[in-house]
């Protein structure tokens, strides 16, 4: 469990950094000459160069341990911003971007993975997929005003440099501090302990998980297709270093929201199943009213944004996790992200190229409808035969 705690440790420094972002990139590729559709493109080449890093991901992590991934991924990241700080063309900030989306890749299937294979019981899994939602919230709450707060006391220049810095340091203390899934199961194996009934059951052998459905990844691609379109638009509301605080705080406002139900853990009893339903059902219904532009402040709204995605995210991650029968996490999570990066290029791609025309939240609302009416409706019956079989 140790090894939990300093993953967490590491996770909310990592986060924190890289949603100090947030509100300060649009901004600063505007400020070298970037327009709104080339900063949509930026943003996709972000989320599309995921791709091939999820791939290898998928792979490597089940082969080599998460270790390793984690802390190229930070370490790379924290290099690239280093050169980002000194950027003066948009085709630079592109190059980089897409980089930066390369080596990013490998941190969320690497630490999902770890956090999934330190335990073979349902419930304890579920946990601590809730307790990296937790900390991804936590960070995300303060970390954009907080990157907003920067750049107006020290510049862009200074305020990447920093933040490149930090996750430089915090690659070389994951090196020494979080300790591989692969070690750890070996020492547990070793521990003259008798095994508890649970790892006596993982013992058992098992039948070959059936594949998991494919339209399930049609959700996350929705939720980051929504997601990418907010990222987009918010930013843009900011003209001025005051107004870019304002944004930053929208964007906590988003993360407050995700930690309020996220801190109401009687959820954990409903089926992960009927979470995620439900939740991308509200949330759909949340994007449909902002594009509606009707008489409720935006605040409010991105609090219900929030609280939505922090009901989905752990729930997804639990659903998956039952899915895949309790076998290669690496690839599970890794089409996940991919999903993930699929959407998040779709997002702000499209929200550049219409935002003159309708409204961009439109299309996360089309997106989600779409997702929550493909959620295959048999998976709640599929898991309650597979529980009653094991």
């Amino acid at each position: 469990m140790k090894t939990a705690i300093w993953l967490y440790l590491f996770l909310f420094v990592a986060f924190f950094d890289l949603h100090a972002q947030y509100p300060i990139l649009t901004p600063f590729a505007i400020s070298i000459g970037a327009a709104p559709s080339f900063i949509g493109l930026m943003m996709g080449m972000y989320s599309i160069t995921h791709l091939p890093g999820n791939l290898i991901a998928g792979f490597g992590v089940d082969r080599y341990g998460s270790r390793l991934f984690i802390v190229f991924s930070l370490m790379a990241a924290g290099v690239v911003l280093l050169f980002q700080s000194r950027v003066t063309d948009p085709w630079q900030l592109l190059v980089l971007r897409s980089i930066s989306g390369f080596v990013l890749a490998f941190l969320s299937p690497a630490c999902l993975s770890l956090l999934a294979k330190m335990t073979s019981d349902r419930t304890e899994q579920g946990k601590l997929m809730a307790g990296n939602g937790l900390i991804h919230t936590l960070a995300s709450v303060v970390s954009p005003a907080a990157g907003a707060y920067l750049v107006a006391k020290i510049g862009f220049t200074t305020a990447f440099t920093v933040l490149g810095w930090v996750l430089i340091v915090t690659a070389v203390c994951a090196v020494f501090f979080i300790k591989d899934v692969q070690a750890a199961a070996k020492n547990d194996q070793e521990k003259p302990n008798a095994a508890s009934p649970v790892q006596e059951k993982a013992k058992l052998p098992l039948e070959p998980a059936p594949p998991i459905p494919w339209l399930v990844y049609a959700l996350p691609v929705a939720l980051s297709c929504a997601q990418g379109i907010l990222s987009f638009e918010l930013p843009l509301l900011a003209k001025t270093q005051e107004a870019m605080m304002t944004t930053g705080l929208l964007f906590s406002v988003v993360s407050i929201g995700a930690l309020v139900t996220l801190s109401m853990l009687f959820l954990n009893r409903v089926s992960s199943f009927q979470r995620t339903l439900w939740g991308s059902l509200f949330l759909a219904i949340v994007y449909f009213l902002i594009a509606s532009e009707i008489p409720v402040p935006l605040m409010v709204m991105l609090l219900f944004v929030g609280m939505s995605k922090g009901v989905i995210l752990p729930a997804l991650s639990t659903l998956l996790i039952e899915l895949s029968g309790g076998a290669r996490y690496g690839r599970t999570f890794s089409v996940l992200s991919i999903a993930f990066s699929v959407g998040a290029f779709i997002g702000p791609l499209a929200a550049g190229h219409v935002r003159d025309h309708i409204s961009p939240y439109y299309i996360a609302f089309i997106a989600l409808m779409i997702a929550v009416t493909l959620l295959p409706m048999h998976i709640s019956r599929s898991l309650s035969s597979r529980t009653h079989f094991s």
